[in-house]
């Protein structure tokens, strides 16, 4: 493979936000966020450090610092190998919080991890995020820095909620729950800013992502996971795992322990659909005479400390055993170890079982990679990954996960037939070996990764001419319309704060307005000359009252931007009409806004993703609307800046009150909103609890805000 000269090979960044994630003992199964996904990715990371190909490997998560959890998970560096590591990044505080309800926090730890990567060496060469909230974090960090991105989505969030509609949950709940406007929000921006897409299956990408405005096959590769095969086999002697700790367990559920298992091991959530299994069970009279079910859904001490979904899916199946009169004939242990699960899948296979996976849509499953490595037959849902690994492995039946009866008769037809049982068992043996190893993952991937670093073209800082005093460790940025502009009196308190306090900070002012139109309203108002201009909505950045423009920061921002299919692809749209020659620039692209007639600002980026155009779409005001470079925007303009001068975002003071300084006020940097702000377009930050809401309109808000932060 190709690689930097300077270096030994390849620095690759995986990024995997949620769940807990360390390098031994992995907690599989504790809750939702604790399953397949933690497992991928740390064998991802072991896998590719093993490659000749690479210098290093460092896995980003969060930093969970809790009591309810280990202390393992607070250290913020874990070393794993000499060249692979597992680092913990500070965001939304220090307790353990679900994936739904880290939203809020991933800017913060984005701009973290920002910092983190800005102390180091050097930068990687790829960044290769996992699951929607990686990749909301992935596209900031891949606009800042000009590389590439990588992306794994583990499941999405329109096919997940399509399923979820289709079980009858309604959309309010499933708002309320499971975050899905965030999710697939952040999902669609992913899309547009990944040069390469990671599959598991083929299925993935022809029934998934296809449900995506932004979907492009040609830039998704479908390379499967691996599995460990000395980890995962049959037993190697025929008595091997009879006396295990965790057969006493079972046997002492079981009334006949010595018939077939039927095994099902998830976590309780109701997508895994243990619920309809249980039932299927409990239905087939036959079924019931010929074989024992063995649920494993995680570990439990009291349901009632389970957090509501798994509550709700536990309570359920122990009511279903006792309607159906079950007990001896079902098993749910409440604990098992993540070094017992080899021993319960071989287990199942000295008994003749089935491994059974019910899920509702199941993005790949490792453990039906796992069962088949021990050599079970499977049945499988007919939805996601499972599609493939039948497939391939020629070793069981795909059902609809909806039909009770299809998953009965699956079971029935494997268990009754013992032909077919040694068939399936012999086929997942063999071909286990053939399509799904580690090591095979990991060449297939840095090959994939080739084309996408010769082409990386990192964002080179190039110093300005104009040296700010090292003394100044701190900033404060304000936009101009209704911040600084609306209240002459206001204006005048405002620039007086300035001039006492100027040597003290960087004064910059970031805007949608062009250079000029600027330069108008400083003098006209006696406006001291900032030390950067942020104009044009993040697309242009001067330095000192010289206007030394940022020429690093135009070629950076100028990937992908093709204004002249943008204009043509918006034409004809209803609501939006052209402003004038003087609003627009080479990388902005204006228009003012009817809502009464114009498609939603949602709406138009759908169109435009459609079309494979890449872009970042403001609405201020209610009534401008301004389309810019994916990697232009005012914060991400701002946060380049800080970088470039060693300005913490928590010392950066950013003052606004439309849309357009939403990516300004996220994230680590002391966000202020003026009263007089435009309510609609901010509304996700009103329970942000790092940004403060001033009283005072106009500039008196920003006023108040220096007092608020204790600013000076």
């Amino acid at each position: 493979m190709t690689k930097p000269s300077s270096h030994k090979g390849l620095y690759i960044l995986l990024i995997s936000v949620h769940g807990l994630i360390r390098g031994r003992d992995l907690e599989l199964g504790r809750d939702a966020d604790t399953g397949g996904q933690t497992k991928y990715v740390l064998e991802l990371a072991k896998a590719l450090s093993k490659q000749h190909a690479v210098e290093k490997i460092v896995l980003a998560t969060r930093l969970v610092d809790d009591p309810r959890v280990s202390a393992d998970y607070a250290i913020p560096i874990e070393e794993l190998a000499p060249n692979l590591q597992i680092i913990r990044i500070r965001a939304g505080g220090n307790e353990y919080i679900a994936k739904e309800m880290l939203w809020p926090c991933i800017d913060n730890f984005a701009d973290n991890l920002y910092s983190w990567l800005s102390t180091q060496p050097r930068l990687p060469d790829v960044i290769h995020s996992h699951y929607a909230d990686a990749g909301y974090a992935g596209v900031r960090l891949a606009n800042l820095t000009g590389l590439p991105l990588v992306h794994t989505g583990h499941s999405l969030g329109r096919d997940k909620y399509s399923h979820l509609v289709a079980i009858g949950m309604g959309t309010e709940k499933i708002e309320e729950r499971y975050r899905m406007q965030a999710r697939i929000s952040a999902e669609e921006d992913t899309l547009c800013c990944a040069e390469l897409v990671i599959t598991s299956t083929r299925n993935e990408i022809e029934s998934q992502y296809e449900l995506y405005d932004f979907y492009t096959p040609e830039k998704m590769a479908v390379i499967p996971p691996g599995t460990d095969l000395e980890k995962f086999h049959p037993p190697t002697t025929i008595n091997s795992c009879l006396e295990s700790q965790f057969k006493q367990k079972l046997d002492s559920f079981l009334q006949n322990p010595a018939k077939p298992m039927i095994l099902a091991l998830s976590r309780p959530d109701e997508r895994k659909n243990m619920v309809s299994l249980l039932e299927a069970f409990g239905r087939n009279k036959k079924l019931r005479k010929l074989a024992n079910l063995v649920i494993v859904a995680g570990n439990r001490d009291d349901i009632r400390e389970l957090h509501e979904g798994a509550q709700a899916v536990l309570t359920e199946l122990l009511l279903l055993v006792d309607s159906y009169e079950l007990y001896g004939q079902v098993a749910l242990p409440k604990h098992h170890s993540a070094e017992e699960v080899p021993e319960i899948y071989r287990m199942a296979y000295s008994s003749k079982g089935v491994f059974v996976n019910p899920a509702l849509t199941e993005p790949f499953g490792l453990t039906l990679l796992e069962a088949t490595a021990s050599g079970l037959p499977l049945v499988a849902t007919e939805n996601g990954g499972p599609v493939d690994i039948i497939g391939n492995c020629h070793n069981g039946l795909l059902v609809d996960p909806l039909s009770r009866g299809d998953i009965a008769f699956a079971l029935l037809s494997i268990l009754e037939k013992p032909k077919r049982w040694q068939t399936f068992s012999s086929n997942g043996l063999q071909n286990i070996k053939k399509y799904y190893s580690w090591e095979a993952h990991a060449k297939t991937y840095l090959d994939k990764l080739q084309d996408l670093t010769l082409k990386r073209k990192p964002l080179a800082q190039v110093q300005s001419s104009h040296q700010f005093s090292s003394y100044r460790n701190q900033a404060l940025f304000t936009a101009i319309d209704n911040t600084l502009l609306g209240d002459e009196e206001a204006l005048v308190q405002l620039i007086e704060v300035v001039r006492a306090n100027r040597r003290r900070f960087l004064f910059g002012i970031a805007t949608g307005r062009r250079l000029d139109a600027v330069l108008t309203i400083l003098k006209r108002n006696s406006i001291p000359a900032p030390d950067v201009l942020v104009t044009s909505l993040g697309t242009e950045i001067y330095y000192s009252s010289k206007l030394f423009p940022d020429i690093a920061w135009s070629n950076h921002i100028d990937h992908a931007w093709t204004p002249q299919v943008l204009r043509r692809c918006l034409k004809s749209m209803p609501g939006l009409t052209p402003q004038p020659k003087a609003e627009q620039s080479r990388f902005k692209v204006s228009y003012f806004y009817d809502a009464q007639i114009a498609p939603s600002l949602e709406e138009l980026l759908g169109l435009l993703r459609q079309q494979e155009l890449s872009v970042n779409a403001t609405l201020s005001f209610g009534q401008y609307l301004d389309i810019v470079p994916a990697r232009a925007s005012k914060g991400q303009a701002l946060r380049y800046v800080a970088s470039k001068y060693n300005i913490p975002l928590n010392r950066t003071l950013v003052t606004g009150g439309s849309g357009g300084d939403a990516d300004m006020l996220r994230g680590n940097t002391l966000g202020v909103v003026v009263a007089n702000r435009h309510s609609e377009e901010l509304l996700d930050l009103t329970g942000n609890e790092q940004v403060y809401f001033a009283k005072g309109a106009h500039a008196w808000g920003v006023i108040e805000a220096i007092r608020h932060y204790g600013f000076f």
